[in-house]
């Protein structure tokens, strides 16, 4: 037959088809009966194959057939599938073997089928083959036991029932497993049997009482139990059991007396007995027979003193008596017969002792809170008056020899007497665990008697912990010093150790601020504060915020402490011109006879302050003639002699500014002078023949002055103050030692910084507040926090409006008089 497209793609739809019909479902299912010989014929899974599948393969012979996955898993090989399709056993299959009671006994085998190699086209199918095995009724039902003995006794009534075991049936199948009870007997017989269904499906069984039984009547009676299954033929197992009728025990023992009691001295002889109990019991037999016993009720410690003889009833005192301290004891002595179940009775025996012997006093002490033997333990937060332990005291003897006197000397426990030879211990003051954490009591109690004789006990009080200790720092403000462009090191923020325990004792940092932005700084848990950036004092100078700690007891405490960390300056900023402002910059220069040599101001600033922002002046080149000169702390460029009208021409001055600090930073500019000189007399000017230009010389030189002259009353008055003040300092610091100390002063308000520091010779004095900032110097300089050193203010930054010349200078001129 020719294979045409159309249909090798209908041939693959249905191997898709069936396979997905094979992964969700069975495809075939057989049946076959348990114990069947090996290789008997169970199904043709090729028949049913090609049944179920579409026309296209009704050639069965191009189709071959594979058990896939034979004895996986070690599991016995069960079938077999020949290459045709037929299914076989592999082995006799037991079903009591193979699965369990009341389930569908099966197993699923899978069944590869493909066309062979003489097709053209390539199929393959996985069949799921499920073979149910058919349980066969082989099995009869079992009882545990052939033969059982039950006790009925003339008490019991009409419904008593006593247990019977019921019959197993090892058969799997549903029905062949299925028992039902029934009770053999003489319908005369005082018996019915009750078969109750449990949640696991098996029955409980019993013999119920019908009526009353008499012994007297009759003793004894035989039944027997049938249990059958389900199965076809059925098949039963049969429980015979044999029914006795006992006797009532239904009288107990009966003592002579409800109580004894008895005197003894505390030296009788052991081998003698003290007293002797005594009971009857009105039945016969073994229900008659007496024993006697000690009550369960009678302490275990007293036993040991006693001996109780168990057939006669006497009394004894044991070896262990003689250390013996009471003097009363309770017995609780029980007769018990012999019946089943047996009956009994209860006596009292009360046992006085008489004491003659002196014995010291013993303390028995009962702690409210206790640790260990002979140790309590208290808060620290017990209120005074509070019950800490009870004290008895024990003491046997007669008369003055047991009476007893017990004191407790100390300071923080009280000893009251509560009468009866009971006392109890209170706290008398307040303790405080982190002051003393354990004490030592001695508890001494004396008898009266002659000789007295004393017994002294020493307990241990253990004080526990309460979280009562708040976290404490050892400042309320931490001031520290760290140097700009560097990350700090840890430095612990000190705080007392609290002296609380576990818990109340551990501390937890956290870091306050109300800087919107936040702080560049975090705290560790130990009290470290550190920054993971690098600080610049040109953005911020001084940071605040507070230290938060807290321990975690409960309840928590916590306490707060502020934190300024000051940001000293680095010589990090060049120097920069403000005037002139351009690089080159060009000056018009023109002198006359009646001219100054001033030309003009140069002006430059430093972002750094202090030292590492004092500015000084030179030419660094282009000055060949030496007719310049540079003042190098005011800027002030002027001639240095008068000039020739040889010198007149252009100049290409390079003019630098350094700082102070170390490295030494600097920066240069260029300014091109344009020098005229003149020889002649200028005419003085009216009004009339001013120039605009020379008027805005004019008021621009008023303004200089006026503001020159506010600036230096400032700077006056301020220094006059700083002076004053250091001059305090030094005459408090003379009389308590006698080195020279740097003393730093600030003054927020007036921008003023000021230092008693030696000055060298020679140095030239600022007038201006800009240049009296450069040229402070601050001589403490280290590279890290200095909580060592708290500063008094914080540095103020100097904002100075400078206003720049023009490009061209007008030297002022003098005429004389006409």
């Amino acid at each position: 037959m020719t294979e045409t497209p159309a249909f090798r793609i209908l041939l693959q739809l249905v191997t898709v088809l069936i396979y997905l019909n094979g992964s969700l479902c069975v495809d075939i299912s057989y049946h076959v009966e348990e114990e069947q010989r090996e290789g008997t014929y169970v199904g043709d899974i090729a028949a049913d194959f090609l049944l179920m599948s579409d026309s296209s393969l009704k050639h069965s012979s191009l189709i071959s057939f594979n058990q896939l996955q034979k004895g996986a898993g070690g599991e016995m090989e069960l079938f077999n599938v020949t290459k045709q399709g037929k299914l076989y056993t592999a082995h006799r299959l037991d079903a009591e073997e193979l699965c369990t009671v009341k389930k569908e006994c099966s197993r699923i085998i899978k069944v590869a089928a493909q066309l062979s190699e003489r097709s053209s086209t390539q199929y393959m199918n996985i069949l799921k083959v499920k073979i149910i095995i058919d349980d066969v009724n082989d099995h009869q039902p079992m009882f545990p036991t052939r033969e059982l003995d039950l006790h009925f006794t003339e008490r019991d009534g009409k419904g008593v029932m006593l247990a019977v075991p019921n019959a197993i049936d090892r058969d799997v199948g549903v029905v062949n497993s299925k028992i039902s009870y029934q009770l053999r007997n003489n319908p005369d017989l005082p018996f019915t049997l009750s078969a109750r269904k449990t949640i696991t499906g098996s029955s409980e069984l019993g013999v119920i009482l019908a009526r009353k039984l008499d012994r007297e009547v009759k003793d004894s009676y035989n039944l027997q139990v049938i249990a059958k299954d389900g199965g076809y033929p059925s098949k039963q197992g049969v429980l015979d059991v044999h029914i006795s009728v006992i006797d009532l025990n239904d009288n107990s023992p009966v003592f002579n007396k409800d109580i004894y009691n008895i005197s003894v001295r505390n030296t009788h002889q052991r081998n003698r007995p003290i007293a002797m109990v005594s009971a009857k019991d009105l039945d016969s037999g073994e229900n008659g027979h007496v024993s006697y016993f000690f009550s369960s009720e009678t302490p275990e410690k007293v036993k040991t003193y006693f001996r109780l003889n168990h057939m006669t009833g006497e009394i004894f005192l044991q070896e262990a008596f003689r250390r013996a301290k009471k003097q009363n004891y309770e017995l609780f002595i029980m007769a018990k017969d012999g019946g089943n179940p047996p009956r009994s009775s209860t006596a009292i025996v009360l046992v006085n002792v008489i004491n003659e012997r002196n014995n010291p006093p013993e303390i028995d002490i009962n702690f409210v809170t206790q640790i260990k033997e002979n140790t309590a333990a208290i808060s620290e937060g017990t209120k005074v008056g509070s019950f800490i332990a009870y004290v008895s005291i024990i003491d046997n003897d007669t008369g003055q020899n047991g009476e007893v006197e017990c004191k407790l000397e100390h300071d923080k426990f009280l000893l009251l007497d509560l009468g009866s030879n009971e006392f109890k211990i209170t706290l008398k003051k307040p303790v405080d665990r982190e002051t003393r954490d354990h004490y030592d009591i001695s508890i001494s109690c004396e008898d009266k008697g002659t000789p007295s004789l004393k017994t002294e006990r020493k307990i241990f009080i253990q004080v526990t912990d309460i979280n009562d200790g708040k976290p404490q720092f050892t400042k309320d403000t931490f001031k520290f010093l760290t140097y700009e462009n560097g990350i700090p090191t840890f430095r612990l923020v000190s705080s007392m150790p609290d002296q609380d325990l576990e818990a109340g004792g551990q501390l937890s940092y956290r870091l306050i601020s109300n800087n919107i932005n936040g702080i560049p700084f975090h705290v560790t848990d130990y009290g470290f504060i550190s920054t993971s950036i690098v600080l610049d004092r040109e953005q911020q100078d001084v940071y605040k915020f507070k230290v938060f700690v807290k321990d975690k007891g409960t309840p928590s405490l916590n306490n707060t402490a502020n934190v300024v960390v000051e940001v000293l300056d680095e010589n990090d900023n060049a120097p920069y011109f403000t005037f002139p402002s351009v690089d080159p910059f060009t000056l018009d220069v023109h002198y006359h006879p009646q001219s100054t040599s001033e030309i003009t101001v140069i002006r430059a600033s430093d972002r750094d302050s202090h030292l590492n922002a004092f500015l000084k002046y030179g030419i660094l080149n282009g000055n060949n003639k030496q007719l310049f000169t540079l003042n190098s702390f005011t800027g002030q460029l002027s001639f240095s002699r008068p000039p020739h009208l040889n010198d007149a021409g252009s100049y290409q001055l390079v003019l630098v500014v350094k700082d102070s600090g170390s490295p030494v930073l600097s920066a240069t500019t260029t300014v091109s002078l344009s020098v005229t000189v003149s020889n002649r007399t200028s005419s003085i000017m009216t009004a009339t023949q001013l120039q605009p230009d020379a008027a805005i010389d004019l008021t621009l030189l008023i303004i200089i002055v006026v503001a020159a002259v506010i600036v230096s009353v400032v700077i006056v008055v301020s220094i006059t103050l700083c002076i004053v003040k250091c001059n305090c300092g030094q005459s408090r610091s003379r009389t308590s030692r006698a080195v020279d100390q740097t003393v730093v002063c600030n003054r927020r308000d007036q921008t003023l910084t000021c230092q008693n520091t030696s000055t060298t010779p020679g140095n030239p004095v600022r007038y201006s507040s800009e240049m009296n900032k450069r040229n402070t110097q601050f001589v403490e300089c280290k590279r890290d926090f200095y909580p060592q050193y708290e500063s008094q203010s914080e540095w103020a930054a100097t904002v100075s409006i400078e206003k720049r010349p023009p490009s061209t200078v007008q030297l002022p001129k003098w005429l004389p008089k006409r």
